[in-house]
């Protein structure tokens, strides 16, 4: 065993053991989408007193910590994004309304003194007009109480919380604790209220959150007059329990935000999608990776088993990452983890199908040189191929938001495993096999001593695809034309992501007609409700921006149809965050493009990127074209679809023109077309077998995936065919015409006629 193995294995065993660590010891956080809950996002607005800027939307995220805290949620989280953004998870919580109720409230929060009871009639007139410094607000008794103006802020308030002292009889109370100049004013407030006699409502002070009086406590007659409470805290006791004395806290605590705040978003997910979403995600996951592994095994033999091996240490070390990240995995997020799978098998497939040549052209070489001399050839293919990934993804991270943002981090993590898995583990268990005598003695066991039954084939017709290349483009653009009318014709139809409104879906007990419900909501206030089924007991409403009093309604109107009714998914999504995300998508996609397309005119020529970044658009458009004609959504699940789609285009082009580049690198005289041809051929059986090995875990997807993931399975499917489709037929012909129109094409001393019969390795 050379040192480059031993140093390889040392390096494989190294991560497998640090990854399964993580594995069996760091869960792996789950969006909301997969273990149910809400998630909110609010955004901070400018007030008349202060700017929404990063520092005020600082301050609000501590405050709303507070909050949340006090909610009792299990393993709530709260963070910042961008300038005034704040997203709020909330696991288990169903209904949002509660929570929203509690996080949007502006909550200006007051000490006033309390100047004396009032008549009931006054509780109209707030502020009194005659004076306008007074209130008069009802107390938590309900008694009218006039208060004077404010003598503290919420912003004088350092913290509070609830506390229990058993020993003095007390039980549980509410400590208070001032910061700067507000245990003075809170001194004074104390001392001001200590001079009245003991039941006068003047010896009270008032806390108002929001125009409420949430609780009015008498000063203790130990107070001195003039004097009042020093020493910057306080206690207020009542007999509260320990829920009432939690919420004061909470209320007085977090009580002042610094600027309001106003939902731009609203996910709630019920925990049996969640569920389903996993258990039906990880089925298909498991069932299309062991028939993709059982394909590979049966076309590679024993190098396809140890492929396999390293396709599950490649799952062993994305999650591993995932979790060590602290990343999140969503529903769209596993549509990165679903194209680095098919990168991964690509790469053992690019690195067998090479190690298949080798051989055949060197047999007395042996398996171990075609092995290695396949990894070194397949080297730059696997490598622009994966860098161009990486590229959209990290474009994706930094540019866009929300669902396509978790695709990027997810595709990013998925890639840099699957590298590591194909091109080490797998190489060092492929390094080992071959040097085993056994194994040298039955070369056909490898899988790599014969050429395969596609490039049999291809060797005994040898067809001339590029012959008709002009053919191939005109039906590329018909394809194009018919799928563009779908968008004309019929539209598109964009999910809440990007149009703004409100989204619910129902499981009912029985079945609902639609348009017997689209009556019912009509009658309700809601005359444009658009109201889906699917199947026999699921149902969607989607509606314009509503109130969650208003979604209440709704749910009751669906329950009484069906007999009951459980809400399975609430999406509210305000129409600035729809712009926002459609925007930043595109911006995204754009940019993506623009940055492939100068990777690959740096790697390649410009005559090949401009030919893969038009077959990109190509399937791109054709995708959304079939979703149009097909009536399906546009939302962050398809866009995910669309992403990957994408990804597998360039991956295949990729791998085409990185051939042509290696054949004309070493024949400068043999027409750039027949090249082309030949290229396309050499590949076909690596595109073949790569499409297989996808569409095993797409169709397991597919079928057994369960609604949430059908249309995203769906799309993926019509892409690789539709991909494999246009890196031949759509890019390599493209890259044909502009070579022979570029300023300087390829010397070319062979006539037209020489095009045919391109020989086959």
């Amino acid at each position: 065993m050379t040192r480059a193995i031993r140093v390889r294995a040392f390096f494989a065993l190294a991560v497998l053991a640090l990854s399964l660590y993580i594995t069996l010891s760091v869960p792996v956080r789950l969006g909301l989408d997969l273990r149910g809950g809400t998630q909110i996002v609010l955004e901070t607005r400018d007030s008349p007193t202060a700017k929404a800027n990063p520092e005020a939307t600082d301050r609000t995220l501590e405050v709303l910590r507070h909050r949340i805290d006090a909610l009792g949620v299990a393993e709530p989280s709260i963070a910042r994004s961008g300038d005034n953004r704040i997203i709020v998870e909330l696991p288990g919580i169903q209904d949002p309304r509660e929570a929203a109720d509690v996080l949007g409230r502006t909550a200006q929060l007051a000490f006033h003194p309390v100047l004396g009871t009032a008549d009931a009639d006054e509780t109209s007139r707030q502020p009194l007009p005659e004076k306008p410094a007074e209130l008069v607000l009802p107390d938590e008794s309900g008694q009218p109480v006039r208060l004077g103006p404010s003598a503290l802020t919420g912003a004088d308030v350092d913290s509070a919380e609830a506390r229990i002292d058993q020993q003095s009889g007390v039980g549980w109370y509410v400590g208070v604790d001032f910061k700067g100049a507000g245990g003075d004013a809170w001194a004074r407030l104390t001392g001001e209220a200590a001079c009245r006699p003991a039941g006068d409502p003047a010896r009270r002070v008032a806390i108002v959150l929001d125009d409420k009086v949430i609780s009015s406590p008498q000063v203790n007659s130990s107070v001195a007059c003039r004097t009042g409470i020093d020493g910057g805290s306080t206690q207020i006791t009542g007999s509260f329990s320990r829920d009432e004395a939690r919420e004061l806290g909470l209320l007085i605590n977090g009580g002042a935000l610094p600027v309001p705040v106003e939902t731009v978003e609203q996910r709630t997910v019920g925990p049996t999608l969640g569920a389903s979403a996993i258990e039906a995600s990880a089925r298909a996951a498991v069932i299309g990776t062991a028939l993709t592994s059982l394909f590979i095994i049966a076309v590679y033999r024993l190098l396809g088993a140890l492929a396999a091996v390293a396709l599950a240490c490649y799952g062993v070390i994305s999650y591993a990452a995932l979790a060590a990240l602290g990343a999140t995995l969503t529903l769209p997020g596993l549509a990165g983890f679903v194209l680095a799978i098919g990168m991964a098998v690509d790469a053992n497939v690019l690195v067998f199908e090479r190690a298949r040549e080798e051989y055949a052209a060197r047999q007395s070489k042996g398996l171990r040189a075609a092995l290695t001399a396949g990894f070194r050839n397949a080297f730059s293919a696997i490598a622009d191929s994966n860098i161009t990934t990486l590229i959209a993804a990290g474009l994706l991270f930094f540019l866009a938001s929300g669902p396509v943002r978790g695709f990027g981090v997810t595709l990013g993590i998925g890639v840099l495993a699957s590298m590591l898995s194909a091109l080490v583990i797998t190489r060092v268990l492929a390094d080992y096999a071959v040097a085993r005598r056994s194994v040298r003695r039955r070369p056909r066991l490898t899988g790599i001593a014969d050429t395969g039954k596609v490039r049999d084939w291809l060797v005994r017709r040898n067809p001339d695809l590029m012959r008709r290349r002009r053919t191939w483009l005109a039906a590329s653009a018909a394809a194009l034309v018919l799928a563009t009318s779908g968008i004309a014709l019929r539209g598109l139809d964009f999910g809440v992501e990007f149009t703004g409104g409100r989204l619910m879906e129902y499981a009912t007990s029985a079945p609902v007609d639609a348009d017997r419900a689209r009556d019912a909501l009509a009658d309700t206030g809601l005359p444009r409700a658009v109201v889906q089924t699917s199947g026999d007991d699921d149902l969607s409403v989607r509606t314009d921006q509503l109130s969650n009093a208003e979604a209440a309604k709704v749910d009751k109107t669906i329950g009484d149809l069906a007999g009951g009714a459980d809400k399975i998914r609430d999406e509210l999504i305000g129409p600035s965050l729809g712009d926002e995300l459609r925007r930043g998508a595109l911006i995204a996609l754009a940019s993506a493009l623009a940055a492939q397309l100068l990777y690959l005119a740096v790697r390649f020529r410009w005559t090949f990127g401009t030919s893969a970044v038009a077959a990109m658009a190509h399937d791109a458009l054709i995708l959304v074209g079939v979703f149009a004609w097909l009536g399906k959504p546009i939302d962050g699940v398809f866009l995910a679809a669309l992403l990957t789609v994408i990804g597998y285009s360039v991956n295949d082009s990729v791998v085409v023109f990185d051939r042509i580049r290696e054949l004309s690198a070493g024949d400068r005289k043999t027409p750039f077309a027949r090249l082309a041809n030949t290229a396309i051929l050499q590949t076909l059986p690596r595109t073949v077998n790569t499409g297989m090995g996808a569409v095993f875990i797409l169709s397991a997807l597919t079928l057994l995936g369960g609604d949430s993931l059908t249309d995203f399975a769906l799309a993926l499917l019509i892409g690789i065919v539709v991909g494999t489709y246009s890196s031949m037929f759509t890019a390599a012909p493209l890259a044909i015409e502009l070579q022979a129109h570029s300023t300087n094409p390829p010397p070319s001393t062979t006539p037209r006629s020489a095009t045919r019969g391109a020989a086959v390795i």
